[in-house]
């Protein structure tokens, strides 16, 4: 099983991921737009299990409700998030793997909150997020897709 590294901005917070993801995204949410700054937050999302955390310690950030955002102590890098009604998953920001360029983004949501001509070129495009039937399809859906990384 492969394994992938990745680290925040400083290179404190350390972590490491096994395998392919379950699913990659862009994300469109105001939300998103706010915590990065940019038009979108790119993610890769895997079960609790394959992630691990090697080095440095995490803050949370953002609205700290039922999903949870973990940030850098130090340089406050947003890392990744625990998200409300996915347990046991964390959703690690792409930008902050070694080799993002190796997780393109499968599916891209809240198109309908999205900053106009900000695209990523996604398989599968949606104006807000699917239901969780219709999510873990979509996952299904990924793992025959030939763009993910090993």
């Amino acid at each position: 099983m492969t394994i992938h590294h990745g680290h925040c901005r400083c290179g404190e917070a350390q972590f490491e991921v096994e395998g392919p993801p379950l699913l990659t995204a862009a994300c469109h949410c105001e939300g998103c737009q706010r915590m990065t700054g940019s038009a979108f937050s790119l993610s890769a999302l895997y079960s609790e299990e394959g992630f691990r955390s090697l080095a440095g310690e995490t803050v949370l950030g953002g609205l700290k409700g039922p999903t949870r955002h973990y940030f850098c102590k130090s340089c406050l890098s947003w890392l990744f998030t625990r998200p409300e009604g996915l347990n046991a998953m964390v959703n690690i920001r792409t930008p902050m793997l070694e080799r993002p360029e190796h997780f393109p983004p499968f599916a891209e949501f809240y198109l309908d909150q999205g900053i106009p001509g900000a695209a990523t070129g996604a398989t599968r495009r949606f104006t807000d997020a699917p239901d969780t039937d219709a999510f873990f399809a979509l996952t299904r859906e990924y793992a025959s897709w030939g763009g993910r990384p090993a």
